[in-house]
């Protein structure tokens, strides 16, 4: 993502609403008191939401978005904090597992969410767009899940995986990963 912009103080918070080490994965903040720009103090007549973005303390603006920052500055983002999945214990941003399904030659679009697992929580469903000419199979789809398995990790690869014509997005070309999760939920 880069550095935070001129008049802007952004850091990386872990759970305790304390600054994280850099390369440690948290929530991206920004620094209140240290951020003369900043103006948002909350969303109108909604308390609880504008309570949820901001740490105990008000020290910090909490933005939703998982990711680490460097010792020189550099943020890079992870993903949303509510679009992470949590398998066995594994903190698993989609974009990463993402990344990978779309290096295959196959793949024309990809989107991951976690699916619950009685067993571990949750467990990493793909959504993907095959390249014209692509059979999507079940070959296919094994395929996909061990090559995101050697090239990420064992944790992370898609357990389940569905093919689409296209992904659903808003018109600015960002995924809705909510109507996934929707069609995830509503087929046995």
């Amino acid at each position: 993502m880069g550095h935070a912009m001129p008049g802007f103080r952004v850091t990386i918070v872990g759970t305790d609403e304390a600054e994280l080490e850099p390369g440690a994965i948290g929530q991206l903040a920004i620094d209140v008191g240290r951020s003369p720009l900043f103006w948002f103090t909350g969303y109108h007549q909604a308390p609880e939401e504008s309570a949820r973005r901001f740490t105990a303390d008000g020290r910090y603006y909490l933005s939703g978005d998982s990711a680490s920052q460097d010792a020189d500055g550099y943020v890079a983002f992870t993903g949303r904090d509510d679009d992470l999945i949590n398998s066995a214990g594994y903190r698993i941003g989609p974009f990463e597992v993402e990344s990978v399904l779309i290096g295959h030659p196959a793949v024309a679009e990809a989107a991951v969410i976690g699916v619950p697992d009685a067993l571990r929580g949750e467990t990493v469903k793909a959504f993907v767009v095959p390249r014209p000419g692509v059979t999507a199979d079940d070959g296919l789809a094994e395929e996909l899940s061990a090559y995101v398995k050697r090239r990420l990790a064992a944790h992370a690869f898609p357990r389940e995986v569905e093919f689409l014509d296209a992904l659903p997005k808003t018109p600015s070309g960002k995924i809705q990963r909510f109507l996934l999760r929707q069609r995830s939920s509503a087929t046995p």
